[in-house]
C-alpha cells in the first residue's frame, strides 16, 4: 500500500476506501484532451479496471492538450486507446487496462456497460452523450458529464433518481455551437473539467456521495468566472430518458445521426437525429480559422477544409465529399458543423 500511501493518509479515503477503489470498474469514452487525463489520474490512484474507448487515432493537434500521446504516436498515426493503453500499463501495472477501437453507439454501449461502476464522458459530441445518458439511465450508473471548448468548460455529475439527467436539463441535442476545431482550447480548461469530473469519481468509487457536489459546474479559466448551479428543479417526472415508464429514446435508431455513402461521388450524406434550420452565415464564421475556401448562398454552406469539401445545407444535414468512410465523414461532421 506504499504506492497509495499519501491518498490513504486522506481521512475520506483511507485504507478501506482504497480497497473499495481497486474493485471498481470506470468505462472512459473519448480518449482525448478529457479522456487522457481522467484516465491517467484513476489509474495512478488505482482503481481496480479502466475499460477507454475511442475511434480515433492521434494527430500532430492532439499534442498540445492530450496527456499520454508522444510525437512518434503522432508520427504512426497509432490508435489513441493503443497509444494510451501502453502508457496507462506503464504508470500503473496493477491496473486492468482494456482498451476498444470503436465508434460507439448504442449497440456498443449494451456490452461496455456490463460491469461497470460509474462512466466518465471524454466524448467530443451531444450525439454521443445523449447515448451515454440513456444507457445510464436504463442501468442505474452513475456518469459524470463534462465538456470544454476556449477557456471554457462544465461539468455535472448524474445518478438516476437522484439527479436530473442530462435530456432533463437539455431538451435535445443542441446543435450550431463552438467545438475546439473552430474555437481552439487552452489546455487548463481541460484539466479543470477533469478536476471536477475525476473528484466526483473518487467520491462514487470509494462510497463518499454524501459530499457529491450535487451542483451544475461552469467556469471560463481565461475570464476569472466559475458559477455553480443548483439544478434540482429540472428534473422531469415524465423525461423519456429517466422518468417514470422511461423509453430512453436516444438508444433509438431515430434518435440517431444517421450516414450514407452516395453511390458513385466520393461522398457521404450526413442527416442529424433531429432537423433543425441552421444559421449558416454564423456557421460560416465560425470556419473561416480552419477553411481554406468558403462559399454561401441562401440554401446552403460550402467550405475545403484540407483535401474534403464540407456542404452544410440549412435544415443540418451535410454531404462530406472526398470520402466515402462513413466513421471519417462522422468525424468531420462533429468536428466542424455539429
Amino acid at each position: 500500500m506504499d504506492r497509495y500511501s499519501r491518498q490513504t493518509l486522506f481521512a475520506p479515503i483511507g485504507e478501506k476506501g482504497q480497497r473499495t477503489l481497486q474493485k471498481k470498474h470506470v468505462l472512459i469514452i473519448g480518449v482525448g484532451t478529457l479522456g487522457t487525463l481522467s484516465s491517467e489520474s484513476l489509474v495512478r490512484a488505482g482503481v481496480g479496471k479502466v475499460t477507454i474507448v475511442d475511434r480515433d487515432y492521434v494527430e500532430w493537434s492532439n499534442l498540445q492538450r492530450q496527456h499520454l500521446f508522444t510525437e512518434q504516436d503522432a508520427t504512426e498515426r497509432l490508435p489513441k486507446v493503443i497509444a494510451a493503453e501502453r502508457r496507462l500499463t506503464a504508470i500503473n501495472s496493477e491496473v486492468e487496462i482494456v482498451a476498444h477501437i470503436l465508434d460507439v453507439t448504442p449497440v456498443e454501449l449494451e456490452w461496455l456497460v456490463d460491469g461497470v461502476d460509474l462512466i466518465l464522458d471524454a466524448t467530443d459530441n451531444f450525439d454521443i452523450r445523449m447515448m451515454m445518458n440513456d444507457i445510464a439511465m436504463k442501468y442505474n450508473i452513475p456518469w459524470i458529464y463534462g465538456s470544454c471548448v476556449g477557456s471554457y468548460g462544465v461539468s455535472y455529475t448524474i445518478r438516476r433518481q437522484q439527479t436530473p439527467c442530462l435530456h432533463c436539463i437539455l431538451g435535445k441535442i443542441p446543435i450550431g455551437g463552438p467545438t475546439c476545431d473552430t474555437a481552439g482550447i487552452i489546455q487548463p480548461a481541460a484539466s479543470q473539467v477533469v478536476i471536477h469530473q475525476t473528484t466526483e469519481a473518487l467520491k462514487i468509487l470509494t462510497g463518499n456521495e454524501a459530499a457529491l457536489r450535487g451542483t451544475f459546474i461552469s467556469f471560463d479559466v481565461w475570464q476569472n468566472e466559475m458559477v455553480s448551479m443548483k439544478v434540482d428543479k429540472m428534473k422531469k417526472h415524465d423525461c423519456p430518458s429517466c422518468g417514470e415508464g422511461a423509453t430512453y429514446p436516444f438508444l433509438t435508431f431515430d434518435e440517431q445521426t444517421k450516414s450514407a455513402v452516395l453511390c458513385g461521388r466520393n461522398a457521404v450524406q450526413i442527416r442529424p437525429p433531429t432537423l433543425q434550420e441552421r444559421n449558416l452565415q454564423r456557421t460560416a464564421s465560425s470556419l473561416e480559422k480552419v477553411s481554406e475556401k468558403i462559399e454561401l448562398n441562401p440554401f446552403l454552406l460550402s467550405c475545403t477544409i484540407g483535401e474534403e469539401r464540407l456542404v452544410l445545407f440549412k435544415d443540418g444535414r451535410a454531404l462530406i465529399h472526398g470520402t466515402n468512410d462513413t466513421d471519417y465523414a462522422k468525424t468531420l461532421y462533429h468536428r466542424y458543423l455539429s
